[in-house]
């Protein structure tokens, strides 16, 4: 295959996101070439078979790292490294859900034989496993109390697979903007080179960063917040925008990578739905890195993304307010 593909081409043969080809690019898991008629990345036969060979090793959930050990061996003795340690890994959550289940049967044993009578909500049994696990030492519990110790610390290992999740409140701030526009070309024109020269033009919102890419119907909105005495003069051609700030659900990703953006989404949706609060569809989906910081990278083989997901709380939601 020695045609060239543009890379609306690969994302709509793929199912991917310009941000992640860009992402796999600067991972240095594929390369791109650029063509005399066409301003923008393209990608030969090569790197689109490779592109498919990353796209496998995520489905197995391989990480980037291991990924980039697999390209670079010569044979075939990282791979199956990768795919041992892989099976282990899939072996032990098994063997970890398979003793979850059994300690859940006999918890559902131990409380067929009580009387709960009005109180069957899942919190107060949570916290009724907790009062057994205080009470064996004090009582004459008749149930297998190595069974309640292990169900916690079993809990505790499957509890550890979910991402870390924050709620925050940023607050309303003046921001210079891009302008809602494709990935590929926001990257590819003027504003990145404009705000880097007038860095001084900044100040941080939250956790010390000032800038947010904004994600909405397919497309991103690069915003960057401005110090009160910057006036609408000082920042042409670009324009100022009045953010209204809000709650949101704060959790980590992979920067550019658009698989792992939307695997945390997801997990935070799930998430959410235990709480009181639901997302808030009317604001963007947001993210930002708080350390571009290459020693961090090369320990983790990535930058840290935070992705922020718009939230209110349901009462809001029933009422039709923002809950800003």
């Amino acid at each position: 295959m020695n045609q060239l593909l543009k890379i609306r081409d690969i994302t709509t043969r793929y199912n991917l996101s310009a941000r992640t080809l860009r992402y796999y690019e600067d991972m240095g898991l594929i390369e791109s070439v650029r063509s005399r008629d066409y301003a923008y990345r393209m990608y030969d036969g090569v790197n689109v078979k490779r592109l498919e060979q990353i796209l496998i090793l995520r489905k197995l959930n391989i990480s980037i790292k291991d990924i980039k050990r697999i390209f670079h061996a010569s044979g075939s003795e990282i791979v199956l490294e990768v795919l041992e340690k892989k099976v282990e890994g899939i072996d032990e959550e098994i063997a970890l859900l398979h003793e979850l289940r059994e300690i859940v049967l006999e918890f559902i044993q131990q409380i067929e034989s009580a009387d709960f009578g009005k109180e069957a909500d899942i919190k107060y049994l949570y916290e009724k496993a907790r009062e057994i696990k205080t009470q064996i030492v004090h009582a004459n519990y008749s149930g297998n109390t190595a069974a309640v110790n292990r169900l916690f610390e079993v809990a505790e290992k499957l509890d550890s697979k979910i991402p870390d999740i924050m709620i925050v409140r940023i607050p309303k701030f003046r921001a210079v903007t891009s302008k809602l526009m494709i990935f590929e070309k926001l990257f590819s024109g003027d504003f990145e080179a404009w705000q880097e020269a007038h860095s001084h033009f900044f100040r941080p919102v939250i956790f010390d960063v000032p800038d947010f890419l904004c994600e909405k119907d397919g497309k991103v909105e690069w915003i960057w917040a401005l110090l009160d005495e910057v006036t609408a003069d000082d920042i042409k051609p670009y324009e100022a925008v009045e953010y209204p700030g809000g709650l949101y659900a704060v959790s980590v990703s992979r920067d550019g990578d658009g698989e792992s953006h939307e695997k945390v989404r997801d997990k935070v949706a799930k998430w959410l739905a235990n709480t009181n609060f639901v997302p808030d569809n009317t604001r963007a989906l947001m993210g930002h890195m708080i350390y571009v910081d290459e020693e961090i990278k090369e320990g983790l083989g990535y930058h840290q993304m935070n992705l922020y997901t718009p939230i209110k709380l349901k009462k809001d939601s029933i009422t039709g307010t923002a809950g800003l």
